[in-house]
Formats: structure tokens, sequence, C-alpha cells
């Protein structure tokens, strides 16, 4: 796929990516269902446009989500009044969507420099350890860094098999989702919860029995499935990709990723005060840590091997995709949250009175799967804001008295963001990969299909038992 439009379009509609903050200016008790129609027209153009006008969608997809993101923005402007969203993109833009983006973008750069080199061959046994492997990595490196570094070779290990979908779907539920789930690094919804106050590792404490648990079943499954379609194919065809070592090449690029960490470490505790920036406190650790960001993405340009980046076959395509529908998407989805804040107030009450019980406590079983369902729609990471200011949003309480409702609220962002490509940003990212690698990925509603079928059922087993 080309661009379709220029990267300055791409920045300014990305800055309208919804927060707490901006949704707070907005009633949402006073917005009604309408407002949703923006958002609801975005995703069944995600949905709809590859299947029936393939052609044209990948032509002009990009200008197609700036259209319902320049509805929706318009309509808001109109609603709230240009000095005061002028002021709240401010916000947005410095205090969530800047470390967002360039977090996303650094790790993705330096996973495009480390190569997976050689080849492997397809088996069950191999496939399932791939799994593995970039489960453990997504937690370091991100579920996007993993998923880069990993995706070509096991595609380049089954370009000899007739069966190659379902190795692509597990590898979204495995390692762009659930791999994510035990620290800020691994998925964004964990990091914009560290933005927001949680501890750097309290997921890792507090989830990791719940996502061992979940990723070991999967893993069990793709193996049993993959064996079943392994033995059923019979004789192979000769493999296309010529035998050779497997080596992990450009290993310069980890000292870059370690430089990531300890940046967003040093942000958790450095506390030196902030500058005021169009309304907005910009705190100066925030300030560093966003400068390592692009150090880091220009130095990872300037010391990797070209030909490393061209065995990953790395282009600026993935992101940029993703940076497209996505800009329209949470464009679109700013009323839908303020909707949401709006409690029983919102026209969207009965969703909202899901989370609590009769006696009005929060139920963690509630928030996982409402959260959760949202996510796979209205991508996982401002989804998790917007439940987490509905549990109370002071991070302290939360982790303490409230463990149980942020946990089940991060488990849903992040394990049920792998419900559809929209869920979480690697997704479509891994989906475009193999697509043009030649893989036939089901549409929108065809991987659907798949994740309830499969996903589903382990998700509801894994919270009958841990989540109370």
């Amino acid at each position: 796929m080309t661009p379709t439009i220029s990267t300055v379009l791409i920045g300014l509609c990305s800055a309208f990516i919804p927060s707490t903050a901006f949704a707070a200016s907005l009633d949402g008790a006073a917005l009604g269902p309408v407002w949703a129609v923006p958002f609801a027209g975005m995703l069944l153009s995600i949905a709809l446009g590859p299947l029936l006008a393939p052609h044209f969608w990948h032509a002009h997809y990009g200008k197609i989500a700036a259209f319902w993101g320049a509805l929706a923005a318009g309509a808001l402007a109109a609603w709230v009044g240009p000095g005061g969203a002028t002021e709240a993109v401010v916000h947005v833009f410095l205090l969530e969507y800047l470390p967002f983006i360039l977090l996303l973008l650094a790790l993705y750069t330096t996973a495009g420099g480390i190569v997976v080199s050689g080849n492997l061959h397809g088996s069950p046994g191999m496939n399932t350890g791939l799994l593995a492997t970039g489960a453990v990595m997504a937690s370091f490196v991100g579920t996007t860094g993993a998923s880069m570094i990993l995706i070509r070779p096991l595609l380049r290990a089954n370009d000899d098999r007739k069966n190659r979908v379902h190795t692509v779907v597990f590898f979204i539920f495995i390692v762009s989702n659930i791999g994510g789930g035990l620290t800020p690094l691994g998925d964004p919804p964990l990091f914009l919860g560290f933005l927001k106050g949680v501890d750097f590792f309290w997921t890792t404490t507090h989830l990791w029995q719940e996502t061992a648990f979940t990723l070991v079943v999967l893993l069990g499954l793709f193996f049993l499935i993959d064996s079943w379609l392994y033995a059923k194919e019979g004789r192979l065809p000769k493999d296309p990709t010529p035998d050779a070592p497997i080596r992990l090449e450009g290993m310069i690029q980890l000292p870059l990723v370690a430089c990531i960490v300890g940046a967003i470490l040093l942000s958790g505790g450095w506390k030196p005060g902030s500058i005021h920036v169009l309304g907005t406190d910009w705190p100066i650790q925030n300030i560093v840590r966003e400068g390592v960001m692009i150090a880091v993405t220009i130095l990872s340009l300037a010391v990797a091997r070209r030909e490393h980046r061209e065995a990953n076959a790395f282009d600026w395509e993935p992101i940029r995709e993703v940076a497209k529908l996505f800009a329209g998407i949470f464009v679109c989805i700013i009323p839908v949250m303020a909707i949401l804040q709006a409690g029983q107030a919102g026209a969207f009450a009965p969703l909202v009175s899901l989370v609590r019980g009769p006696d009005g406590a929060p139920n963690p079983e509630a928030f996982f799967w409402l959260t959760g369902t949202l996510s796979a729609v209205l991508d996982n990471a401002p989804t998790y804001l917007v439940f987490f200011e509905l549990a109370g949003g002071d991070p302290a309480r939360l982790m303490t008295e409230g463990a149980a409702v942020l946990a089940a609220i991060s488990m849903g962002a992040v394990f049920l963001g792998a419900m559809t490509y929209v869920g979480n940003a690697p997704n479509f990212m891994v989906y475009a990969i193999a697509r043009g690698a030649g893989v036939p990925m089901p549409s929108f509603f065809g991987f659907l299909r798949w994740s309830i079928g499969i996903l589903g059922p382990v998700l509801l087993l894994m919270s009958l038992i841990f989540i109370e």
C-alpha cells in the first residue's frame, strides 16, 4: 500500500488522540447516541472496505480515515469552542499522544534493526517455540517490537506450508497482545497506566499467573491445531527459502532498547518540576524521556546495517497505516469517551451500570469483560483510560484496595485487544506484513470468527479461575 495523505496531515489528525482531559471538557450527559456516528462509520469502513472494495480501500483508506476524523473533530470544535479545544489538544498532545507515539516509534525502529537470519522449518514444534519466544520478548521490547522481529521469520519458516493463516492469527493473539501483559513496555494501555502513576512492576507482580495460564493454554491449542494441519498436508513441496544457520544479528540495537527502558524508569521516579505550555504543565522528566525516544530512533537508524533492515523488509508503511487509521479512530471516539464518562447520566448508561453490583461496589469481572469488549472495537489504549477513570482514577488506591479492579481493567485491555485488527496497533502491522507476504489473511469479520471461536473460550476459562 502507498501513502494517500501527507505525513503532516497524519500528525495533525493524531494530535486529536482522545484523553480523559479532553473528554472532561465535554458534557457527556448532553451528548446523544448520534455522536457515535463518525466512530461507527470509521469502524464499518475498516471492516467492509477491504472486503467490498479492496482496490479502492487500499488506495484511499487514508482519505477515508481523514473524512471521518474531520467530521468528528469539526463537530467537537463547534460544540466546545476553539479556545477550549486548543487547550485540550495541547494537553493531550504533550502528556499522552507524544509519549505514546514516540515509544511506539522507538520500539518499532530498534526492532527493525534486529534480524533473525537463516531459515527455520515450520514444524508444529518449531512454530510453537517461535510463538513462545515472542510472548517472552513482548514484555521487554513491546508487542510492536516483538511482532516486527519475529513475524517475518515465522512467515519464512512456513512459506512451504499450504495452511498458514492460523499461524498468523495465533501470532496476533500471543505475541502482538497477551505476551505484553507484564510491563508498561509490553502494551500501550499499560504504558498509559504508568503515565497515570501505576508502578512499573505492578502488572508483573499482579498479572503473571493469569498471563502465564492464558499463554500456556493458547500455545497448547496452537500446537494441536498446527499438528493436525501439518499431518493433513502430507508431503510438503521443496522449501523455497534456502537452508541457512539461524543467527540473531543487529545486537547493537539492544543497548538502545535498554535506553528506552531506562528512560521510562527514570521518568517514573524523578520529579524535577515542569514547564507551562498553553495551559498544560509539561513535566521535565517527560521532556527528557521523549528526547531519549527521539535520540534512540535516530541512533537506531544511524547504526543499523542496511542489510539487516533489508532482511527484515523494513519500511515505514505498516506504522504509517496504523497512524492514518488510528488517527481517525482516536478522533472519532472522543465523544464516545465523554458519553461513557458521564456514567449513568450518559447515553451509554446501560453499559456503565454493568461494572458495579447492586450495592454499588465495583465488579472486577464486569470491568474485565466490558473493558475488553470495548477495547476490541475502540482500541485498547484509550479504552483503558476511560475505565481507569470510571474505577476512580486514583493509582495509589487502585494498586492497593482496588487491585482486583485494576488487574481486571489491565487484562481486559491487553488480552481482548487481540479480538480484532483494531484492538491494538501491532495487530494491523502484522496483518499488513502477512498479507504482503501472500498469506490470505481473513477479513475484519473473518478474524473476529477466529477470535470468538478460540480466544473467547480461553479467556472465559481464565476469568472463571482468576477473577473474583
